[in-house]
């Protein structure tokens, strides 16, 4: 049976303020927790964190003043949502172990959603996007090594694997070619719009993540390569951002918001281990359900419009972490040579991407190499692997990281 949102009213709005002690959770165990409870926690931070801030875009640009009421109510509450959620991440994780779990959320929720997606565009974005993610794994990785002298493997367990996908040092790419063509609102499959907005809010979260981290590190190259990737992030926001249509409402935006979360929370209270947070995924979804009709009386009340009819009759099946190693291997062997142009996706390095890429690195090796360079200078000539299920699927990959400097769009036959 499927679980349809509408059928169930959730905690009225009013009746979902906490206290300080109920916000006050113990965090997870950085070393027992399941690796896919620490992606569960770091997407839902992602998606209340978007919901908030699209809440105060949307306050900004109304003129109603009980509207402007409404939306701080319940971003109020929201508020609360993000701080429980982000809070089970345990303080004694450093800000790389954090970063090295954001990058499992990336590859795994990426290719989970592209596997799902029915769009054949959308999906293509996706795969996309996904090789990137995969890339900067393997570099923090070897950060990770380097300056902490452990290895991701304790982090991402044996669910992701750890090597070189499409190198950083190509995702420079001219900022337009990073804005792809949006899908219809009117005619979309309603799991794309789903899928759109959760990309944009982790992408989000990730970006602003590490904006604001990768200062803190002494050492040169990590700061270098956090400057470098986050970078990479912004190209990402744009990527999936420009999937969303544009001509959708601010009232239509509010009920996807919270859609989606309910969507979400309703996934991962279905399939997380921890009873713990399993408990906040039931509390706050019923919170959502509660969120979600009250955004859906204020759509009828202001567009005198009903949501209902843009609203599937069931949510979609849940999204669920796991491995999704044959189809990334599949990806690395098929797509890793590709680039953008306009809102397509090419493998020629057309003249636009190569100005930018010879403007951006100055014929300097960029830190996403020069991290790469230094582990195997520090540990005799290797760098940091784990392929759990054999080597690299491309063989140009299988030797030392620096020679995957051929491996630029347009260099496969």
């Amino acid at each position: 049976m499927g679980f349809n949102p509408l059928d169930h009213k959730g905690i009225p709005v009013a009746d979902q303020l906490r206290n300080w002690r109920e916000l006050d959770v113990e965090p997870v165990d950085p070393d027992l927790a399941d690796p896919y409870t620490k992606c569960r926690i770091i997407v839902m931070n992602g998606i209340e964190v978007e919901s908030i801030l699209f809440s105060h875009q949307f306050h900004r640009n109304c003129p109603d003043m009980a509207l402007k009421h409404a939306l701080a109510q319940t971003r109020y509450i929201e508020q609360q949502q993000q701080k429980v959620v982000n809070w089970l991440l345990p303080g004694s994780s450093s800000a790389l172990e954090t970063t090295i779990s954001y990058e499992q959320v990336a590859i795994d929720l990426t290719a989970w959603l592209a596997r799902q997606e029915p769009d054949p565009y959308l999906r293509q974005a996706y795969e996309f996007g996904v090789l990137e993610d995969f890339d900067h794994l393997y570099r923090y990785a070897n950060l990770y090594e380097m300056i902490q002298h452990r290895k991701a493997e304790r982090i991402v367990d044996s669910l992701t694997e750890v090597m070189p996908g499409r190198p950083t040092r190509y995702h420079h790419r001219h900022p337009i070619d990073n804005v792809r063509e949006p899908y219809n609102a009117k005619t979309t499959d309603p799991r794309s719009k789903l899928h759109s907005l959760t990309l944009v809010a982790a992408e989000q979260q990730t970006m602003n993540f590490y904006m604001n981290v990768g200062p803190q590190y002494m050492e040169p190259i990590a700061r270098q390569l956090y400057q470098e990737i986050a970078m990479v992030e912004e190209e990402h926001v744009t990527h999936y951002g420009s999937l969303l249509d544009p001509t959708e409402t601010w009232f239509e935006r509010l009920v996807l918001h919270e859609y989606n979360e309910c969507w979400l929370y309703w996934s991962f209270m279905e399939q997380e281990s921890d009873r713990r947070v399993k408990a906040i995924w039931e509390l706050h979804l019923n919170q959502e359900l509660g969120q979600l009709h009250e955004a859906i009386e204020l759509m009828r009340k202001h567009e005198g419009r009903d949501p209902v009819e843009m609203l599937p009759a069931e949510l979609a099946p849940p999204m669920t972490f796991e491995p999704n190693k044959a189809y990334l291997r599949e990806l690395l062997d098929t797509q890793i040579d590709l680039t953008t142009l306009g809102t397509g996706f090419v493998k020629d390095a057309h003249e636009r991407f190569q100005a930018m890429q010879d403007a951006l690195l100055g014929g300097e090796l960029p830190a996403s190499d020069a991290v790469i360079a230094q582990h195997e200078e520090m540990f005799g000539g290797s760098d940091y692997r784990m392929q759990t299920d054999g080597e690299h699927p491309r063989p140009e990959l299988r030797q030392s990281a620096l020679d995957q400097l051929a491996v630029a769009p347009g260099a496969a036959s």
